[in-house]
């Protein structure tokens, strides 16, 4: 995108973690930020810092008509929003068994349903103006899935397979759709902010293996992402996908050459279903 205009930020989950960093970002290179929160009250120290050039706003994204509120206050304060950052989410921890129904029914409204309400309220805006950029945050889980992670991974997935359809669907009006898929960094989503089920004695071997393959791994500081995304806000050509960090290459050329691999080793019975 263009950056010979200041850019017009909407940011979901701006109070902490990858929102926050980026925001400040935003709004340290002169741009400006419609932050989001459940808290506002967390958002205060950006209005302190930055003053006018942040408006900051309770959102809870799982609220479908809060999300399209939030989207023409933004208008209404900045003119339009060029980019949207769809970051509010949390890690739920538990192998499937375990989750229970209201846990997995929060997971998705929140990290799947949050992305897509606000999703669909900047887009009329967008269409309107004919620019703008749409970023949404998955995770290498979004790319592969782990044990311990299933919901977890099935919201992110779906984020995924929504985003790469939104993105060939609004190509001719102009607005561009980036996945940002980190690998371990050191964000709340694991931390805080996450839910982990009540735990079963049967899964506790699996439990553990995914603590000693984690044990030693130190999180990056998420503050080193900023010139990243900024990057590619400002790139014309930007990619649909783009991971953060060097954990998440590798991983992706593994799981992608065992499903292929998979796929070609039972390619005859595949095709005996044609009939």
């Amino acid at each position: 995108m263009s950056t010979e205009h200041t850019l017009t930020w909407f940011i979901t989950g701006a109070s902490r973690g990858f929102g926050h960093v980026w925001t400040r970002a935003a709004l340290r290179r002169g741009d400006l930020v419609v932050a989001t929160a459940r808290d506002v009250s967390a958002l205060k120290p950006l209005t302190d810092e930055f003053g006018d050039s942040v408006l900051p706003l309770t959102l809870d994204v799982t609220d479908r008509e809060a999300a399209f509120a939030a989207a023409a206050r933004a208008t209404e304060r900045f003119g339009g929003i060029d980019v949207a950052v769809n970051n509010a989410g949390y890690g739920l921890f538990g192998a499937v068994e375990e989750i229970t129904e209201a846990q997995a029914r929060e997971q998705l409204e929140t990290n799947l349903l949050g992305a897509l309400w606000v999703t669909q309220a900047v887009l009329p805006g967008m269409r309107e103006r004919g620019r703008g950029h749409i970023l949404q945050v998955s995770s290498i889980g979004g790319v592969a899935a782990f044990p311990m992670l299933g919901l977890y991974n099935a919201s992110k997935w779906g984020l995924e397979a929504f985003s790469e359809s939104l993105a060939q669907e609004v190509a001719p009006h102009g607005i561009k759709v980036t996945i940002i898929e980190p690998g371990p960094y050191g964000t709340d989503w694991s931390g805080s902010s996450a839910v982990h089920a009540e735990p079963l004695r049967a899964y506790e071997p699996v439990r553990e293996a995914r603590r000693a393959a984690a044990a030693g791994r130190v999180p990056i500081d998420p503050e080193v992402t900023a010139e990243a995304v900024l990057a590619v806000v400002d790139a014309e050509r930007p990619p649909l996908r783009l991971f953060l960090g060097s954990y998440c290459l590798p991983i992706a050329e593994r799981v992608y050459t065992e499903r292929l691999d998979t796929w070609r080793e039972w390619r005859s019975l595949s095709e005996s279903a044609d009939g």
